[in-house]
């Protein structure tokens, strides 16, 4: 009677294994990452929103100060600091927005990601 051999399969699972790994701390570095831009640009919307609410008994360049503030501690490019705040319409409201662009620079990932945060509050 011929005897089968028996094929080892360790090699191939370990293999896999550790390409399952290496995936896995990729796609958890570069989510990290630009997860990172979207938390800062939350930040930022969050804060614009709450000086919207405040804005029936705040004038304008004191929105303008303490936006530029959080946008200066977020450390968010010079454009983010760039609010337009306008009042009026019907009924009357405040629109508090801005527009930048922050880049990612990590290896084989080389993007800018392009923000728009608006709040919106009636007055």
């Amino acid at each position: 009677p011929m005897v089968m051999q028996r094929r080892s399969r360790q090699g191939s699972s370990t293999m896999g294994c550790v390409v399952s790994l290496v995936l896995f701390a990729a796609a958890l570095y570069y989510g990290a990452n630009i997860g990172e831009l979207y938390w800062r640009q939350y930040q930022l919307l969050d804060e614009m929103r709450t000086q919207a609410r405040l804005a029936p008994t705040l004038p304008d360049p004191v929105i303008r100060r303490r936006l530029a503030t959080k946008a200066e501690e977020l450390a968010l490019p010079p454009d983010a600091h760039k609010f337009k705040i306008t009042r009026g319409g019907t009924p009357r409201q405040i629109i508090i927005e801005t527009e930048y662009s922050d880049s990612l620079d990590i290896p084989l990932l080389h993007r800018a990601f392009v923000f728009h945060p608006r709040a919106e509050e009636p007055l």
